[in-house]
């Protein structure tokens, strides 16, 4: 008994070899397709196995994607960071994402060899970008990457006057007001230029940490164009914050126009090119509220406006203002705290010319509505562009601050070019 037992143990030992033997044959079968009489596959040219053997040998594409920023960064560019470009192959399909799903515009260029967004990209926002090209024997090959361009805390914008495209008088200078204090004032400076085609030297000074403005020494030239360049991507403003600009903005002077305020006389003499067009009688401040003097530079045009004494420190004992006009006709700002040359429809005509009355402002005889072109103050507003020059004389009251508005003017040339970083 105990001899056929083992008999059998043996057997089924056998069985067990014999059918793992088979297992690895049948799965070896199943592999290569079988080949019959020919279990090398020598006999067939179109076997499984071939066609894997031969897929497997197939050369890759050739085509290299490389997409930036790499995989991963923070802090991108909104401006040249993302870029896709392609060696030796050309670019099939590229689209790009917010994380969110929202599709960002691009577009490869004629070459096939490139692509980039159609505009700015939006800070501190996550992308992800896909990428296909294809090499010269249509292989195609494939590149992913994800990123997150740089955080509103850690950039910096300059917002710049005037605007791109516009039309503006003589002394209009451009001032550049950045929304993070700057530190590498040089740096920052170096990555900006204004140039004119009048060939005027223009140079760049420094108020403060945010503002940065940039004339010639004498007025524009009339007729000419100011081209401001701002590349600012990447530069380092301040300790971690970056600029992310880079942008070109051209602008137009106009005719020269500048108008001579005499509180003395209570006459202003508009000129254009030189040659006075119209003399005009103003009402400029009382001796308790003297004007102002110096250049100043419209900054704003408004055709009403409301002034209120209140918002200028004019207040009577029970606090409020002193005056409150919510139908100020013509007005046209010429400086942040409060001077406006506008008209006046509530003083008695006789005044113009012949007393100051106002709190600081200059005043010309108006209409209540601003509708009547004909008079001193709807004419003057008619004939005047942000940019042209106010110049007040014999007021008796001291220079305007050159930061106070646009009047840089008020600063001579040396003391302007000593406020350049550079």
């Amino acid at each position: 008994m105990e001899k056929r037992v083992m008999t059998d143990s043996k057997r089924r030992k056998g069985l067990t070899v014999a059918s793992a033997l088979l297992g690895g044959v049948l799965v070896l079968s199943a592999c290569s397709g079988g080949g019959g009489d020919d279990p090398k596959g020598e006999g067939g040219d179109s076997t499984s196995q071939a066609k894997v053997d031969e897929a497997a040998a197939e050369k890759s594409s050739e085509a290299q994607i490389k997409i930036t920023p790499k995989d991963g960064s923070d802090n991108a560019s909104i401006n040249s960071a993302a870029a896709v470009t392609v060696t030796k192959g050309t670019l099939t399909d590229v689209t790009m994402k917010t994380a969110a799903g929202a599709a960002v515009a691009g577009e490869i260029s004629a070459d096939k060899k490139s692509w980039k967004p159609s505009a700015q990209l939006e800070r501190a926002t996550a992308y992800k970008i896909a990428a296909t090209a294809k090499d010269s024997d249509g292989r195609a090959a494939h590149e992913n990457a994800s990123f997150t361009t740089v955080s509103p805390a850690n950039s910096f914008i300059g917002n710049f006057t005037p605007e791109d495209g516009s039309t503006v008088g003589v002394g209009m200078p451009v001032s550049i007001n950045f929304d993070k204090a700057i530190t590498n004032k040089a740096d920052v400076q170096k990555g900006i230029t204004v140039s004119s085609s009048s060939g005027q030297e223009v140079v760049g000074h420094w108020f403060n940490a945010n503002r940065l403005d940039f004339r010639p020494e004498e007025y524009w030239k009339g007729n000419s164009t100011v081209t401001l360049k701002l590349n600012l991507d990447g530069v380092e403003g301040a300790d971690g914050v970056y600029g992310v600009q880079q942008k070109t903005v051209t602008f137009k002077i106009g005719r020269n126009q500048v108008s001579i305020v005499d509180a003395q006389t209570k006459t202003m003499k508009v000129t254009q090119d030189g040659k006075t067009i119209r003399t005009i009688p103003i009402s400029a401040g009382s001796p308790e509220n003297k004007t102002y003097q110096g250049q100043m530079v419209i900054s704003e045009k408004f055709k009403e406006t409301r002034m209120n004494g209140a918002t200028v420190g004019f207040t009577d004992d029970d606090g409020k203002g002193e005056y409150d006009i919510k139908d100020v006709p013509n007005a046209m700002r010429l400086s942040n705290s409060g001077t406006f040359i506008h008209g006046n429809y509530w003083g008695a005509k006789s005044i113009f010319g012949s007393v100051n009355t106002s709190h600081g402002c200059v005043g010309l005889s108006d209409t209540k509505g601003a509708n009547d072109p004909n008079t001193p103050g709807g004419w003057f507003f008619s004939h005047s562009i942000v940019g042209d020059v106010v110049d007040v004389r014999n007021t008796g009251d001291k220079t305007i601050a050159p930061d106070n508005g646009l009047n840089g003017w008020n600063l001579d040339w040396a003391a302007w070019k000593a406020g350049s970083a550079v």
